[in-house]
């Protein structure tokens, strides 16, 4: 017997299992074969055994999930004890910034200090100076260096590539996409680098400060000694010219030695170079009532302080000056700085003009053809006081020269030499 929907057997039908789904007015069969049954008991076979299999197999290896989970404590543990170190390297960071900014306010405040201080020796010298003669500047602004920070290190490796912390968790590779943090010694070595770097500028600073020290210093002293010498040549050229000498105070002084202080040496210097300059103050007052200017600039020496052969008498006799002859209206200069005593007719002088210098010492100008100045004023160094002539017992046109102390006649050409001499030290004055 044959059925379409079965296979026939010898003659019988074979038996079909057969799913019917209903859904309203659809219905729907399907035949369930056989062999789908094995398929389905296969796989749950082969699902039960495999987790029998894993169950027994992480059972038995109860070490691994140990393990994994002292990984994680591990890495746990290292990132809080990274954490802890690191905050702990801040606070000390901090701490040493803290410190090092004090030490920068007060390296600052010490070199605003010695600036201020240089400012005022600067104030204190120029008086000094300008009535020395000698014009002085401030010193040149000195370019002060800013600190920098030393570049951060970068993040790149040798090789170009990014460092990454990396971390093995529960078995699984985890990437910090983070840059790696500096260790503390790191951090430490890169604050020490600034500080010796800030350090370094400030001692740069503070040498070219003490550089402008030693420049005022060693100026001061220069300059003291060199006053000091044009004083003591001055002193001993008047000295061997046999003419009055100023006098140098020289108290008596002594003690024991003792170290000067570096801190005072700059005061020092200065009152040195005060003393030396009223004491040149004190020669250039006395060589200024000195009469050691010639009276009459290029004119030659008809005659000389001495005995000589009167030109009227034509006998011995003593000529108490000096006769420069030179053109009539050719003028005549004032020797020295002094007050006019006489301007007028004297004698055998002629027109004769006599300056009275206050240290004792006089000047007589005879023989002039006109006189330019009254008794009674006050004549200053190559000042005209008349014109040369040949009046009164004169043979001809000259000068009659005559320097006179405490009313003695004296050689003029010992003051007139000295004049020579003195005058390439007063020009560098």
């Amino acid at each position: 017997m044959h059925n379409s929907k079965g296979k026939t057997v010898f003659g019988k039908r074979e038996t079909q299992h057969i799913l019917i789904l209903a859904n309203g007015d659809n219905v729907r069969h399907m035949v369930i074969r056989p062999w789908m049954f094995a398929v389905a008991a296969s796989f749950l076979g082969v699902f039960a055994i495999g987790y029998l299999l894993a169950t027994t197999y992480l059972v038995m290896r109860d070490d691994l999930i140990g393990a994994s989970m002292a990984q994680q404590a591990r890495l746990q543990h290292s990132y809080e004890d990274r954490i802890a170190n690191l905050r702990t390297e801040l606070d000390r960071v901090t701490s040493r910034q803290l410190l090092n900014q004090q030490l920068v306010q007060d390296k600052v405040a010490e070199l605003m200090q010695r600036q201020a201080q240089l400012s005022s020796r600067h104030g204190a010298l120029s008086p000094i100076l300008n009535r020395a003669g000698i014009t002085d500047t401030a010193p040149a602004a000195i370019p002060v260096p800013v600190p920098r920070p030393k570049d951060q290190a970068n993040m790149i490796e040798a090789d170009g590539s990014t460092a990454y912390q990396t971390a093995f968790v529960g078995g699984t590779l985890f990437q910090d996409k983070a840059p790696r943090l500096d260790t503390p010694a790191t951090l430490a070595q890169k604050d020490i680098l600034l500080l010796d770097d800030t350090s370094r500028l400030f001692g740069s600073v503070a040498l070219s400060l003490e550089h402008i020290e030693e420049q005022q210093i060693n100026r001061i002293q220069s300059l003291a000694q060199n006053t000091s010498r044009k004083t003591a040549e001055i002193t001993r050229i008047l000295k061997g010219s046999q003419l009055p000498a100023p006098r140098i105070d020289e108290s008596a002084i002594g003690g024991p030695f003792i170290a000067a202080d570096d801190n005072q040496a700059f005061d020092y210097s200065l009152r040195g170079l005060d003393q030396a300059l009223q004491q040149f103050d004190k020669v250039l007052n006395h060589i200024d009532v000195l009469p050691i200017k010639n009276p009459v600039v290029g004119a030659k020496i008809s005659s000389h302080y001495g005995h000589r052969r009167d030109p009227f008498l034509k006998r011995r006799a003593f000529h108490a000056g000096m006769d420069f002859k030179a053109k009539t209206g050719t003028r005549v200069y004032a020797a020295a700085k002094g007050k006019v005593t006489k301007a007028g007719w004297s004698g055998g002088y002629g027109r004769m003009v006599e300056i009275d210098h206050s240290n004792g010492t006089t000047t007589r100008y005879a023989h002039l053809s006109r006189i330019s100045v009254k008794k009674g004023q006050y004549v200053s160094p190559d000042m005209s006081i008349g014109r040369v002539g040949s009046s009164g017992r004169s043979t001809g046109p000259h000068l009659h020269y005559e320097i006179r102390r405490y009313g003695k006649a004296v050689n003029p050409s010992r003051y007139i030499n000295a004049g020579q001499k003195l005058s390439p030290l007063l020009k560098s004055s």
